[in-house]
């Protein structure tokens, strides 16, 4: 028997045992994902006397440091101490539950006048308005057209790389969504003079900031995945940072 989970009325179910993994993993080296000048991520083993952390130099265990940029090194999720000077607004604070109801939606963004990439409401709107069930839940996932396997390597920096319109965020924070994922390195324009105007907007702040709100960046979405309802797993360190690697697990809801 399938374990269910109930959304807007409804009872649906899902299979724990089909689990779909939309993160990038984490590893040393150049051939990984990369944005806003972050160095690749290393591993570096310890050596203390004469200690040496690696079973394959003759150590008796692996025992690696590991150095991360988290909103430059793969899938991350953050919280809105992203854009505030208190060092108490962490992702693991804000973060209190994990399992939520999310809506996959894929949109190809639009050329601006001035040579940008955008994903714009109307066409959000317009994808969500496909599906047959059009509920909007806590958690939306965006994928972003076309969906190259590329993204998975993609060195962004210095790119000026798609991003959303202000008026998308300011439409989730209507309807409440709390969970906003995307296959981007932003929601925001790459260089844009410090506004980070959609990041202003999802969360609110600092009017009335949505603490328990996130945004996830940098994940992937293979194309056999369908767009639609979905339970979602969103996985994170412990860290009291405003941003952790994660791993963000979608299961088919019927």
């Amino acid at each position: 028997m399938k374990p269910t989970f109930p959304h807007a009325g409804r009872t649906y179910s899902y299979d724990p045992a089909a689990p779909i993994d939309i993160s990038l993993p984490l590893a040393p080296g150049e051939n990984q994902v990369n944005c806003f000048w972050a160095e690749p991520v290393q591993f570096d083993t310890i050596r203390v006397g004469s200690f040496v952390g690696s079973v394959a130099l003759g150590g008796s265990t692996n025992y690696q440091r590991v150095h991360v940029t988290p909103h430059g090194n793969g899938t991350h999720t953050e919280c809105y101490g992203h854009i505030s000077p208190d060092p108490a607004i962490t992702l693991n604070q804000c973060l209190r539950r994990f399992l939520f109801v999310a809506r996959l939606v894929s949109v190809a963004p639009v050329p601006q006048p001035n040579g940008d990439l955008v994903v714009l409401l109307a066409d959000v709107q317009a994808a969500l308005a496909r599906q047959l069930d059009r509920s909007i839940p806590e958690a939306l996932v965006l994928r972003t057209l076309p969906n190259d396997p590329a993204k998975r390597r993609r060195h962004y920096s210095g790119t000026n790389p798609t991003y959303i319109e202000p008026a998308l965020a300011e439409w989730l924070v209507e309807y409440n969504v709390q969970h906003f994922l995307l296959d981007l390195p932003s929601v925001d324009r790459e260089e844009d003079a410090g506004q980070l105007l959609a990041h202003h907007a999802f969360w609110q702040y600092p009017a009335q900031p949505r603490y328990g709100a996130t945004i996830t960046e940098l994940i992937f979405v293979p194309d056999e995945v369908a767009d639609g309802l979905y339970l979602l797993n969103i996985q994170i360190t412990s860290l009291e940072l405003d941003a952790s690697p994660s791993k963000p697990v979608l299961y088919a809801l019927q």
